[in-house]
C-alpha cells in the first residue's frame, strides 16, 4: 500500500475538500490548518498507515461535516438573536 508523507496527506485532504465539496482553496486550506492546530492530524503524523488516499477521503468528509455543523449552529444563533431583537407584537 502507498502511504503519503504527512505534508502530502494534508495537501490531499485540502484538495479533496475542493474537488468533492466544492470549497474554494482558501476555505479548504483553512479547514485543514485549523484541524492541524487542533491536533486532529497528530495521529497521522505518528502512524504512517493512517496516511492513505482512502483515509484522506474520510478525513475530508469529517472536516466538511464539522464545518457544516458549525455554520448551521452559527446561523441558528444569529436567527435567535435577530428574533429576540424584534419588538413584540
Amino acid at each position: 500500500m502507498n502511504y503519503l508523507t504527512y505534508e502530502a496527506y494534508l495537501d490531499e485532504v485540502a484538495t479533496l475538500l475542493t474537488e468533492i465539496y466544492d470549497l474554494d482553496d482558501n476555505t479548504a486550506i483553512k479547514l485543514v490548518v485549523d484541524a492541524q492546530e487542533a491536533e486532529y492530524f497528530s495521529p497521522h503524523d505518528d502512524h504512517e498507515d493512517m496516511r492513505t488516499l482512502e483515509r484522506a477521503k474520510q478525513d475530508a468528509a469529517t472536516l466538511f461535516k464539522a464545518r457544516q455543523n458549525r455554520v448551521q449552529t452559527q446561523q441558528k444563533q444569529q436567527r435567535s438573536v435577530h428574533r429576540k431583537g424584534r419588538p413584540a407584537k
